[in-house]
């Protein structure tokens, strides 16, 4: 006779392991755009280059790409040379004001990262997040020191497919 009272606990695990194997996504790595400028300011580059990367061909146009590196380096050009001439002021006056003097050149320097990180809140709910892309500022170890640069960060949204039951 049938035992109608035992559970099998094996082919629901071996069912559980199949749905899972159907939803792994492949993501690419993330894009890097480096700071291109001639000045940086705590990690934070002038400029960034505006050269389209080979990762996102047939991903977003090239010149929606460069609009966008555009905008950055439009806040980063009003914004530093202000950071610059605080900084150049809370250094000469150090030594009298204890290191007090470099507070206003941190304060400008988070106020532009902020500035920068709202504009990217703009790009990515307007453009990008349709596209299945991600921009965000990241602070990344250079590579030939042990130095901290901020760089653009271009990530890839994992489509989430629909499981279909055979």
């Amino acid at each position: 006779m049938a035992d109608f009272d035992a559970i099998y606990e094996e082919e629901e695990e071996e069912n559980e392991q199949n749905l899972e194997e159907h939803y792994v996504a492949m993501v690419p790595e993330p894009i890097v755009i480096r700071g291109a400028g001639n000045m940086t300011v705590f990690g934070l580059s002038n400029r960034f280059e505006s050269e389209f990367p080979n990762g996102l061909i047939s991903r977003v146009a090239p010149e929606e790409f460069k609009a966008t590196v555009m905008r950055i380096n439009s806040v980063l050009k009003k914004t530093l040379p202000v950071n610059v001439k605080w900084l150049f002021c809370g250094c000469v006056c150090c030594c009298c004001t204890l290191g007090c003097s470099l507070w206003p050149v941190i304060c400008l320097s988070k106020r532009t990262q902020h500035s920068l990180n709202k504009l990217l809140e703009w790009e990515n709910s307007r453009l990008y997040h349709k596209l299945g892309l991600h921009w965000r500022l990241a602070k990344q170890r250079c590579d030939s020191s042990s130095m901290m640069e901020y760089v653009l960060l271009i990530e890839f949204i994992p489509k989430i497919p629909i499981y279909k039951p055979d």
